[in-house]
């Protein structure tokens, strides 16, 4: 298996998304470097940001009214360099596949033009009270194909 080599950041599609933050102090270990976990937390905002910012889905509302839930069932990490307490940071997710109950996005995490970690991520919709896998919502799948084809075709 190769390992996967970091991107710069103007190799992703320009009208992509990119959520921006600070890495904190709560974010590291005692030598000031990103705890990986926190990566996937710093992703898991972004996710909720890109939905309410960019894909007019209002990420609470699906949650709490619509009681669809938006889980990852699947996660994995290739980290390149470091990120450093008080480093701004870009994340970029892009999606992969649409299916009938899931999606799979990559998210892209820079300093610059510097990747220093990407994740890739799968998430299944499900009902948050019958607790099962349901198909994605209409809105939801219009909005992820008409991001996928924006990030397509530039």
């Amino acid at each position: 298996m190769s390992r996967p080599q970091p991107i710069p950041a103007a190799a992703l599609p320009p009208r992509a998304f990119r959520g921006a933050v600070r890495i904190r102090f709560g974010d590291c270990d005692p030598a000031g470097i990103v705890f990986f976990p926190a990566f996937f937390a710093m992703a898991n905002g972004i996710v909720e940001d890109w939905f309410t910012e960019d894909l007019g889905i209002d990420f609470h509302a699906l949650h709490g009214t619509r009681r669809i839930g938006t889980g990852f069932v699947h996660a994995e990490a290739d980290f390149f360099r470091p990120g450093l307490m008080g480093d701004r940071i870009a994340l970029t997710p892009i999606l992969t596949r649409i299916g009938g109950g899931s999606y799979a996005l990559t998210v892209h995490i820079h300093r610059g033009e510097e990747e220093l970690a990407r994740l890739s991520l799968v998430t299944a919709t499900t009902d948050l009270d019958a607790r099962r896998a349901v198909p994605i919502p209409a809105d939801l799948r219009a909005a992820l194909v008409a991001y996928q084809e924006r990030c397509a075709h530039g």
